[in-house]
């Protein structure tokens, strides 16, 4: 049975974009090295895309969050830098809002021996997807790799990650 790597929302306005910080742009090559790992072997990689529309404002998230970013057609809402080429060549799961729907249905029908998760933010989009990813697939070794995400706020993924260890989901 094959593995899989979740990219979650490695994109330019969470990198160097209105959301963007120093930590997010300094995981870049450690990605390209897990995603080249798994796709040589033979291994499945999804990547999963933050978007938005113009009404972004007016939405609840918006209301809470009220900076506008991944507007769909925009240059922030695209996967960054050198990560963007291999998105090309594998499943992107858009999503308006933290977890994917699309991609908890996906791993509802998509049995893997392991389900490994990195990205942007660590203690929002990349822990709410870990969670459904553990929902979909209960007696599935769940991982989210540390090495391959990041926050804005240390003191928020340190305790999203605490939560995670906490749901049976491995933080390494």
């Amino acid at each position: 049975m094959a593995r899989l790597l979740i990219v979650v929302d490695y994109q330019n306005d969470f990198v160097n974009g209105t959301l963007g910080f120093p930590k997010a742009l300094k995981i870049e090559k450690y990605i390209i090295s897990q995603i080249e790992a798994f796709q040589e072997a033979k291994d499945d990689v999804i990547f999963t895309r933050d978007i938005h529309s113009k009404d972004y404002l007016s939405t609840i998230e918006g209301h809470h969050l009220p900076v506008e970013h991944c507007i769909e057609g925009t240059p922030g809402s695209e996967i960054f830098g050198k990560v963007r080429p291999y998105s090309e060549h594998h499943p992107i799961f858009e999503k308006g809002t933290f977890g994917s729907d699309k991609l908890f249905e996906y791993l509802r029908a998509h049995p893997y021996s392991e389900i490994v998760l990195m990205g942007i933010v660590s203690n929002i989009c990349v822990l709410t997807n870990a969670i459904l990813a553990k929902t979909a697939q209960p007696n599935t070794t769940i991982v989210v790799d540390t090495r391959g995400s990041a926050s804005f706020d240390l003191k928020l993924e340190v305790e999203g990650y605490d939560i995670l260890k906490n749901l049976h989901i491995e933080v390494k």
